[in-house]
This record gives C-alpha cells, structure tokens and sequence, in this order.
C-alpha cells in the first residue's frame, strides 16, 4: 500500500477509533481556547496525571484571559510551583496581555494569529486550531510523530525542523473539512495510549496495526530515528536551608536564566564540607547555632543535574541580604522549584 493511502485509512479509522477509546480529560470537555491553549502549554514536557490537579487550580484562580493577564505573576508561579519549566507560565501571562492589547481579549481564530502569540509554536497553535476552529492544521508533536514513523518505518531523523514540517504538511492533505479537531485529538491518544514511547506498544489494541510495517516487521523499537543527544552538564551546589525561629531564609534568583524569578534557598557552587559551610553561613550574618543535618540530592533538568549538598542550620539572626518566610507565608506567596523545594520538609521535619 502507498504511504498516501496509509495516511488516507488512518484519517479515515482514527476518529471512529477516538470516540470509543478516548480518556475523559477536563480540557476536552469543550472548545473554549483558553482551556485548550492552557492544557497544551501544561502537557509540554509534563504526563498528563500530574496536569490534572494544576489545570483545575489554575483556572479556579485564573478564570480567563483578562484575569491572567492582569494577575500578579508571583502569583502565577505560585500557582504553577512543582509543574516545571516555568517560562511557559511567564510566555502564557506576555500572550494573554498580547491578546488583550491586539486582539480586546478576544483569542484570535487565525492560524497564523495564533502562531505569533507569546510561547506558542507550530504544534500548540495547530492544536487550538484545529480544536477550537476546526482548521485543517495539524499539531505535530513526539507523539504524532512516533506513530507516523512506525507505522511507515520511517527513517527520516524526526529532530530535524524540516521532517517535521513535510510530516504536517503530509498530515494537512488527509486532513477532513470537518472533524478536524477530531483528528488531531485521536492521533494524540494513539501516540500516548497505544503506540508509547517507553517500551513495547499495544499493537494488538490499534486500529491501524494490519497496516503498519514496525508492527509487521517487529521493528519498532528502531523508530522514531532521533539525533543523539549530547551528555548533560553536571554542576555541584551547596544549599543552605537556614531556619531562625520558624523563618526560613529565601532569595529571588534572577530575572533571565535558568527558574529565573523563582525563589531559592541560598546557595554557593561547589561542594562545602561541613566547616565552610558553617563558616559561610556566619559570612552571611545568620548566626549559625546548630547544624541539623546534612542531606545529598541530585535534581536533573533538560540540559544541566545539579549534584546538591545541603546543610540544614538553625540561626539566631535574620540576615538582611535574605527574604524570611514562616511556612504559611512560604505555602501562600513564594514559588519555590523543586530543585529546592525538596529539602524543604526535611529541613523542617514536615
């Protein structure tokens, strides 16, 4: 069978295959282009289960566009603590004031609108696209492609800009006039339900399987083809977590940069060994007392592991050069990443 005729039975057996197996998620429950755009720009990089309970808070504090764009953004990486890569939730914030200012609040319906929106790139606005207006423009993202390639073993290197763009433009000439949505929804299920990305897939439940050659073959584990990746940078951090009667010692790490504007427990590069570190501790004024414990994390993101040596103090002096925040305060107003917020229960023994 052809490629083209391939492509033309699974635009033709996904949507029919969606309506019985699709998962019942709050951001499907209607079109609404703010849902749909919040829970595309929540999915990247983050599994579904741990979306759910940040979409439903999310949009109980911040209803619609004009109630983000005009929220406090503290408040907004408060709300988004724990989920990770935090420039979304800034990009969301710069889009929701663009489409006030150009558009009266009003989410643009034009693909190419849409695409010049703060954050968004070519998946997430042929995602709303297709969603929320029914436009033929398919959302092509790791899991479209996964299924794509394996169903026509294909070995093009699917990190590659230009294979993603023939890919959508491939999947834009099955596309139907109506049910557009439809389609790009089931393609996302297949991929995240089905045809996974870690271990074996479900051949036996996909309704594309008699026509995909890595299911003939028992070559899907060679696909998709992906560039190599280069190693991670690995740094060492000594954390202090300085605790001076129920405060803990905060400050805000940089406006650009890596959880820039987050807040942070103080910290020097490098591994301290327990006498510098108190000795570092008595430079910063806080008048280090006792040392509580001594704790060794590692935190991995995209790009950089931090290997962390974290010394738990109790203090005499709220130094000036920190912030000092008692739990209820921290829980209310200050985001904290995980990267740090991890030594947090254990330095206070929550």
């Amino acid at each position: 069978m052809e490629q083209s005729e391939v492509l033309s039975a699974l635009g033709e057996r996904l949507p029919a295959w969606f309506a019985d197996h699709a998962r019942d998620l709050p951001w499907r429950r209607d079109r609404e282009p703010y849902h749909v755009w919040l829970s595309e720009i929540m999915l990247q990089q983050t599994r579904v289960e741990a979306v759910k309970g940040y979409y439903a808070r999310f949009l109980a504090a911040v209803p619609d566009i004009p109630a983000l764009a005009a929220a406090d953004p503290e408040r907004l990486h408060k709300l988004w603590e724990g989920l990770g890569y935090y420039s979304r939730v800034r990009n969301l914030q710069a889009a929701a004031r663009q489409i006030m200012d150009e558009y009266g609040g009003c989410f643009p319906t034009a693909y190419p609108a849409v695409r010049a929106l703060h954050g968004v790139g070519d998946y997430t606005a042929g995602a709303i696209c297709s969603i929320c207006f029914d436009l033929p423009t398919p959302a092509v993202d790791g899991n479209v492609l996964r299924v794509l390639s394996r169903l026509r073993a294909d070995e093009r290197c699917t990190d590659e800009q230009a294979v993603k763009n023939a890919v959508r433009d491939e999947l834009a000439a099955i596309y139907p006039r109506s049910g557009a949505g439809t389609l790009t929804q089931a393609l996302m299920e297949l991929g995240a339900t089905v045809c996974l990305p870690n271990g074996a897939p479900h051949c036996e439940r996909c309704p594309m399987r008699e026509l995909c050659t890595a299911a003939r073959d028992g070559s899907w584990s060679r696909f998709p083809v992906r560039a190599k990746k280069a190693p991670r940078r690995t740094e060492e951090l000594t954390v202090f977590v300085f605790n001076c009667g129920g405060k803990l010692a905060l400050r805000q790490r940089p406006a650009r940069g890596l959880l820039a504007g987050l807040w942070e427990f103080p910290h020097v590069v490098g591994h301290l060994e327990a006498q510098a570190a108190l000795d570092q501790a008595a430079a910063w004024g806080v008048q280090p007392r006792n040392l509580v414990r001594q704790l060794e994390r590692t935190h991995v993101f995209t790009h950089i592991v931090w290997n962390m040596r974290c010394y738990c103090m109790d203090c005499a002096a709220e130094a000036p050069g920190f912030v000092w925040a008692d739990e209820a305060t921290l829980d209310r107003q200050y985001a904290l990443p995980t990267a740090f917020r991890m030594f947090r229960a254990e330095a206070t023994g929550d």
